[in-house]
Order: structure tokens, then sequence, then C-alpha cells
């Protein structure tokens, strides 16, 4: 038997498509072994948003080679879409695939080992129009599953090269959502993250219907045998009245949204063609903080954009500290080619970047630690995930890393509590650490 690894760089669309493409290596006989294991054939799902996405990318491809040099390595993904040229100098790879043919890999993999000439599959994803159905995927590593609902975006942010690697919105029918899900909850899978490159926009390409992002939410609301429904990063400008309105109904959504911000400065905002500003932004975080006591709100902020100077990075400074976000993505701004912002004048220095990206890192610690105590002497709901280091880990309904300590006495061996993977239990937290909070039951 053959065996097969993957290594899967970037967002979780790029974690879905991993899994559907793995699960048509099993499908057709193959075995998937972990990616530092000896294999015949490596795939590496790249990843191109930010520069050293891009150098990961090539790193990877190049070390998997060390591991089997008789191996077939598999470049696809993002990377691959946009930098093509870029690929095909790296000797080591042998098969190129674009977005679009990750649904046709084993196919491509067995072409190769018939001809052993190098390949490069690509379609522009420009012209692509409706969805890429995998079909429904139900290999999952982890005790959650990631449903990609939506692909592509129209938004065209200043920074991004994200739409030229996948193309307009595509929305997946709701048909098929529904039943790959209902599926997912047979295997006894508990918890789904929804996501897509662009989710805030599904449904707007369907023709004649009248069909959203909350009314798919309803629906997956009520199949029986999910009880946690996460959603991915989120566009701001989703969070209307109506939808908090919709969404408190649904007992099963986790509270914890991912809101990319990106900046907090109205200045830089219009420069990245962010389609909001911060007295917006500040409306969506009050409305959800309302109708969810408990909520958890994270985003994504990118500092040195071109031309921020030290005023604007202070404005966004003191949003930050106002919002008190309970943990901050902060990104060092990087040049995309191919992206407006690439050619802007007042490019920031790299040391400047740095300095300002460390400023918010420390607010960022400091608003997760200060969140996490607040949790002590309370019982909080937890899904458990693994055993590791001697500890249960596992995420709140909110997503707050929990640790469990592992009673290793005998009884307790062989007691049924030992097993608490993908099952979900009340604690009580007793201390807050840095990025998690340690509980007992």
């Amino acid at each position: 038997m053959k065996k097969v690894a993957f290594i899967t760089l970037g967002c979780k669309v790029n974690q879905y498509e991993t899994n559907a493409m793995a699960q048509e290596f099993i499908e057709k006989g193959y075995e998937v072994v972990e990616h530092t294991e000896v294999a015949d054939i490596y795939v590496i799902n790249t990843c191109t948003v930010t520069n050293m996405s891009d150098r990961k990318s090539r790193q990877m491809l190049r070390r998997v080679k060390e591991l089997n040099e008789n191996a077939i390595i598999v470049a696809c993904g993002c990377y691959a879409q946009v930098a093509k040229s870029e690929l095909e100098k790296i000797e080591e790879v042998d098969l190129i695939l674009g977005n679009n043919e990750k649904k046709n890999i084993v196919e491509f993999v067995e072409e190769f080992e018939r001809t052993n000439k190098k390949e490069l599959k690509i379609e522009d994803v420009m012209y692509q129009k409706e969805f890429v159905e995998f079909g429904d995927v139900v290999y999952t590593e982890k005790t959650r599953a990631v449903i990609k609902v939506q692909d592509g975006c129209d938004r065209f942010c200043s920074y991004c090269i994200i739409p030229y690697a996948r193309g307009r919105v595509r929305s997946r029918k709701p048909e098929k959502i529904i039943s790959e899900i209902k599926k997912i909850a047979e295997e006894g899978i508990k918890e789904v993250v929804i996501t897509g490159i662009h989710i805030a926009s599904y449904g707007k390409d369907f023709k004649n219907e009248n069909y959203r992002l909350i009314d798919l939410l309803e629906e997956i609301n009520k199949i029986d045998g999910i009880e946690r429904i996460r959603l991915g990063s989120l566009e701001p400008l989703l969070i209307t009245e109506e939808f908090v309105s919709r969404l408190v109904k649904l007992e099963k959504i986790c509270h914890h949204f991912h809101l990319s911000l990106q900046s907090g400065c109205d200045e830089t905002l219009k420069r990245m063609n962010r389609r909001y500003t911060t007295e917006e932004f500040r409306n969506i975080v009050n409305l959800l903080r309302e109708n969810y006591k408990d909520v958890n709100l994270t985003t994504d902020i990118i500092v040195g954009f071109p031309q921020e100077t030290e005023e604007e990075f202070n404005k966004t400074y003191e949003f930050l500290k106002e919002i008190k976000f309970y943990k901050m993505h902060v990104f060092k701004y990087s040049q995309r080619k191919g992206t407006k912002a690439a050619v802007m004048k007042g490019q920031v220095d790299g040391n400047k970047k740095e300095e300002r990206s460390q400023k918010l890192i420390e607010l960022s610690n400091k608003n997760e630690k200060e969140y996490n105590e607040n949790y002590v002497g309370k019982e909080v709901e937890i899904l458990w995930e693994e055993e590791k280091d001697a500890f249960y880990r596992g995420h709140t309904k909110n997503y707050i890393l929990a640790f469990c300590e592992v009673k290793d006495n005998e009884n307790d061996k062989k007691s049924e509590n030992r097993r608490k993977e993908n099952t979900i239990t009340r604690a009580k937290c007793i201390e807050a650490k840095q990025d998690h909070i340690l509980v007992e039951m």
C-alpha cells in the first residue's frame, strides 16, 4: 500500500481541502501518514497570504524530499495558483496543481507515475463560476470538522492577493452542506467550523434566491448530533441587528467571533479598501457584547501598511485598547506583487514594523491574561480534544483553551472518565495562565 503525507499551510479552507484530498487517496487504496514519516507521495497545500507564507511553502517542498528522495512531490494551493513560474524552478517539485485541480489530485498523481513527466495543471480561477464540489468530506484528524461553504472573494482589499488565487465568490449549495454535516454527525463529531474565503458573501451569487449565511446556520442548528457551530473569520459588516437577532436564537452557535479589523485608523482602513469605519466597527462590537455576555472577540491586525504614520499607528493602538480583543493576530505588512498596496508610496521601514508589531503583541497578551483571570472560580463547558504531556486539552464554547491535569493513579486508569477525547464536560477554572486556563473536574 502506497503512503501519502500532507503538509497544510494557511487557513481553514486549506485544511478542509487537505481533508478532502486525503479522503480521496484513502478511498483509492492509499495510506495517509504523518508528514514526518517516509512516504511515497508528499502533498504540500501551500499558502500565499504573506511573503513568509511563500517562503515557508518553498521550504516545505524542499524539506520533504530529504525524507525520501524518490518520493513524488506535489505542490498545490494558493501559492501554486499565483506563482507557478517560481515553483517550476524548484527541481524537487514533480507536480504543480492549482486550487481547482485539488479535486482530481489522485488522477494527476497516477498520471505522473505513468509518464514521469513534470506537470503543471492550473486553471484560471477568475473564470470559475461554480463552487468546486469535493462531495461529502467526513475525514478529519480532529474532534471538530471544518466545513467549507464558500470560495472566492470580490472585496479586493488593496493589500490582498487572495482574490487572484481563489477567484470570485462561489457559494456551495445548502443541500450539499447539510448532507456533509449530517454524515459528520453520524461519525460522532460534535463541533463544526463554518469556513470559506469570505463567508459573509455566502449566497450572494445564488440566482433568484434570497438565501444567505444566517439561513444556512439556522438549518445546521437543527442537525442532531452537532452540539457546537463555530464561525470562521467574519467580515465585520455581516454583523447587523437583523443577523444577530436571528443568530442569538441558535443555541449551538459558539460565542466566539473573529472579526477581521486590520487597522484601528480610518485613514489606513480607507487605503486598505476596507469598507467600514472604526465607528461602525465599534457599534458592531457593542451589538455582540449586548447580546452575548460571555462573547470572546479576536481579530487580525496589519502594522506598517504603506504610509502608516506614527500618528495613525497610535490611533490604531488606542482603538485596540478600547475594544480590548481577547487575542489579536498581528501581521507586519507584506508586499504582494500584483496588489495596489505593493506599488504605493511610503513603504514603512522593517524595523518600524517590528517595533509596532511587538507593541500590539504585548497588548494582546495582556488582554488575554486578564480575560482568562475573569474565569478563575467559575465553571466552564469544555469540548476535550486530546491528551498530551499529562494534560487533557480542549476549548470552551467561547474558545478559551483549557488544560486539565491527568490524574495518574491506578483507579483513574481503569475509569471511563479517563477517555475524555470528543466529550463535553463541565469543569471549574482554578488558575489563569497567559494563553489558557487550568481546570479541574
